[in-house]
């Protein structure tokens, strides 16, 4: 008896074993022989750099602007080139006009508005313009095109006009006002409020270097906004209360009407401002070569020269950051197609158990010139330790990151290179292999191999002795009656 009791223990865990292995159709389930290249290389050996930005490798030069703040941009990807006390709160005066005009031109976008319709100036267009302020005199019940109220604020940047654009946008001037400060939120000006929409002087109404080039980059998305800080000047047609006017740009870097000897041949705009409190400020844009920049500088002064003149510095600042921006830097190829990022394994294919993988796409950046796309580090990422078949060429399968040292420049797609087909068989074996290799099933095999090694013991042991039982029975029986024979 002992020695079945210790053949059913011995069933029972070999089977609790096997159970609980991988299954020996698994083996049959791998893409090929065991592999013997090496692993994927997740993050691969790449050269050692410096840990240092771009930018901070070009401010070795000493650059400095003579104002209280200054910024450069590359307009493309909001790369900081050069900043100066860029994140302090100053008063941008008449460079609020760009966010004025950027959210009448966003709602034009949206089919809310239209350049061409005609617009009845409201009550509210003298609002907190105070005196000594630039303007147009449009007054209060004139008829004017919402384009000829846009050129009143950018070009001839009339305070009045903005009142006029707050009252279309909003229906008041408190209300847009509100929407000037939820818009500069929503474009990350953190350190921003407005209280009034042209810039006239409030100390509540501040912003920033780095701010004011947020808000122009995006206000340069639009054609129309882009049209208008072009134009060297502009005529607005005669109106039901005023003859026809002549508009011209107080940006001496585009325009030379007003002021000579700072006009920059590759500038593209923005905006000027100027109060005592804010000194004399402007956002600039220029382009060149395929690269467009902006430029931000606030509270610049205007000394005489010997010979008597003003040295505008607002203007002269301007043209020097951005051609220090444009001789410093250019656009460089960080990473495109022809980047091979090496092989990642496949399973359950016959025709191969590895494919090569490469970046899709192309990755630029403005650079220093004294920076080598070369020493970067390009680190590839996959999703999977491994490819399922079928693989089709092109199917993304990770990513690679371009970074030097602790800035990262973007990253591109990583894709097959190859079609890899399935193999059937394979298939239908993972599948089973899968299937028994989740808990439930297992606890349920487990389940029932104990139930069938206890009904095997009951059996056995139950079951035998009734047999044995039975014959003795019969044994004794048999002798018993012989007995009663014999007595007769």
């Amino acid at each position: 008896m002992k020695k079945y009791r210790r053949s059913l223990l011995s069933l029972l865990l070999a089977l609790s074993l096997s159970l609980s292995l991988t299954t020996p159709w698994a083996l049959a389930s791998s893409a090929a022989p065991e592999d013997t290249e090496a692993p994927v290389e997740t993050t691969p050996p790449g050269p050692v750099v410096e840990e240092k930005t771009p930018v901070e490798s070009q401010l070795l030069s000493n650059m400095h602007i003579e104002a209280t703040a200054a910024i450069l941009v590359d307009a493309a990807t909001g790369t900081v080139l050069y900043e100066q006390d860029a994140h302090e709160q100053r008063y941008p005066a008449s460079i609020t006009k760009v966010m004025t005009t950027l959210l009448a031109i966003e709602a034009i976008d949206r089919g809310e508005l239209s350049l061409d319709q005609v617009i009845t100036v409201g009550d509210e267009v003298n609002r907190d313009v105070g005196d000594g302020s630039s303007t147009q005199d449009i007054k209060p019940g004139e008829q004017l095109t919402l384009q000829d109220v846009l050129y009143c604020a950018l070009i001839a940047s009339a305070n009045e006009a903005c009142n006029v654009l707050a009252q279309v946008v909003s229906g008041s001037v408190d209300s847009f006002v509100e929407l000037m400060n939820q818009r500069a939120k929503e474009l990350g000006m953190e350190d921003t409020h407005f209280v009034n929409t042209h810039g006239y002087h409030d100390p509540d109404h501040y912003t920033t270097a780095y701010d004011i080039s947020l808000m122009c980059m995006e206000a340069m998305k639009h054609e129309t906004f882009r049209t208008i800080v072009t134009s060297k000047s502009y005529t607005v047609p005669a109106t039901n209360m005023h003859e026809a006017r002549e508009l011209h740009e107080t940006n001496a870097l585009v325009s030379t009407w007003r002021i000579t000897g700072y006009y920059y041949q590759y500038a593209t705009g923005i905006k000027t401002g100027s109060t005592p409190e804010a000194g004399y400020c402007l956002a600039s844009s220029a382009s060149k070569d395929g690269v467009d920049l902006i430029a931000v500088v606030l509270g610049a002064e205007n000394p005489k020269n010997e010979d008597g003149s003003t040295n505008r510095l607002q203007f002269s600042e301007s043209s020097r950051l951005l051609d220090w921006g444009f001789n410093s830097f250019s656009t460089k190829t960080l990473l495109d197609s022809t980047y091979f990022a090496g092989t990642i394994p496949v399973r359950l294919s016959r025709e191969t158990d590895r494919i090569g993988v490469q970046a899709t796409g192309e990755l630029e950046a403005i650079l220093p010139n004294d920076l080598d796309p070369a020493d970067f580090q390009l680190t590839p990422v996959y999703d999977t330790e491994s490819l399922d078949a079928p693989v089709t060429k092109g199917q993304v399968v990770g990513h690679v990151t371009a970074s030097n040292g602790d800035t990262v420049y973007g990253q591109l797609d990583l894709v097959a290179v190859d079609d890899v087909s399935r193999s059937e068989l394979l298939y239908r074996l993972d599948q089973i292999e899968t299937f028994f290799s989740q808990l439930w099933v297992r606890v349920v095999l487990i389940v029932l191999a104990v139930l069938i090694v206890v009904l095997l013991l009951r059996w056995l042991l139950f079951g035998r002795r009734r047999r044995y039982g039975g014959s003795h029975r019969r044994a004794y029986r048999g002798s018993h009656y012989s007995g009663r024979r014999r007595r007769r």
